[in-house]
């Protein structure tokens, strides 16, 4: 190779060195600032969808870790409720949200259910949102007024086989664990003629029960345990895996004669799909933080609660497993789809 040779290929490689020197410090900055954007998260208001009407087990939920995440961190958290539909049009909206980490949706299991009972549904539950924390989960009720002579669930059907015009049964909307319930209640002991009154939410499920307007009433436990502690409702039986401590006398549906019936309200924390993983991280780490305090634990129980603070791959190991469960008990049920 002769000098002008080597002259030359020495100056390619100096300007590819050199657009290459260029390239890294122009890329640096930019990977910084990325990282440095993330570091300071959250550095505004971030909003939890809460996609339920005030006052139901999942707004309750959501207020209590919103506040209990504001005073932990010191940043700023708030709650939207979109309710509707049950509950599609808040997690419709929650996927379609930047995905920039300022935008959750707190969901119950509604967001396993519709998949199985909704002919189309505003977004895809197995691709639109990844998973940040569970929270909290409580039994649904069976619940009676308690001047009514039953005091078993099979003495409730003893009345209703008795009276079959005299009785029927308040739900929360369609779709939500004690409107499911109470559909499997009806078709294991052949009831067909118990009519299903469906209200906005539990409260007013539990309003009808103690006006005299339904006898029956299945919804979550937080709107049921101050009647049933005053001694105006009476609790007949509970959902859950196993009896509710604040309840020591009220048997599970299995102790009750229902086996396979364990049907509670579970809350759960998830992200638009494409949301930062330091930001999810982020909500994950201080959140499980909040949840495993005493404090915590004890606010919630008191209210009806028990906490569940499992991370990002347990939440969506959980909601995903259900939707294939709960395409089974909605058949199960005979609830056809809408």
């Amino acid at each position: 190779m002769t000098k002008s040779q080597d002259d030359s290929v020495l100056t390619r490689r100096r300007v590819l060195q050199a657009a290459g020197t260029l390239a890294a410090g122009v890329a640096a900055p930019a990977v910084l600032n990325i990282r440095s954007a993330y570091a300071a998260y959250p550095d505004r208001p971030v909003k939890f969808i809460v996609a339920n009407t005030p006052g139901g087990p999942s707004d309750l939920i959501g207020r209590t870790v919103a506040a209990a995440l504001q005073q932990s961190t010191g940043k700023t958290f708030i709650i939207e409720n979109i309710g509707g539909a049950g509950g599609n049009i808040g997690m419709g909206q929650a996927a379609k949200a930047e995905p920039d980490g300022y935008t959750l949706l707190l969901a119950t299991n509604a967001y396993s259910v519709n998949p199985g009972l909704y002919h189309k549904l505003p977004y895809d539950p197995l691709k639109d949102f990844v998973g940040v924390s569970e929270l909290a989960t409580t039994p649904n009720t069976f619940v009676v007024k308690s001047t009514l002579p039953a005091k078993t669930l099979k003495e409730f059907v003893a009345l209703v086989r008795a009276n079959p015009d005299k009785f029927n049964v308040s739900t929360p909307p369609i779709g939500t664990t004690p409107q499911i319930a109470a559909e499997m209640f009806k078709l294991r002991e052949k009831l067909p003629q118990l009519a299903t009154v469906v209200f906005k939410g539990g409260g007013d499920a539990l309003q009808a029960v103690l006006g005299g307007t339904t006898q029956l009433s299945v919804g979550s436990l937080p709107p049921a345990a101050p009647h049933i502690k005053a001694g105006t409702l009476r609790c007949l039986a509970v959902t859950g895996e196993t009896r509710w401590p604040a309840l020591p006398d009220v048997p599970t549906m299995a102790e009750a004669g229902y086996n396979d019936f364990v049907l509670a309200v579970d809350c759960v924390l998830l992200a638009p799909a494409k949301t930062p993983p330091e930001a999810v991280k982020w909500m994950e780490t201080e959140t499980l933080k909040v949840l495993s305090t005493a404090a915590m634990k004890d606010r919630l129980y008191k209210a009806g609660f028990q906490v569940r603070p499992k991370g990002a791959k347990d939440a969506w190991a959980r909601v995903t497993k259900e939707m294939e469960m709960f395409k089974g008990v909605i058949a199960q049920a005979g609830m056809k789809k809408l």
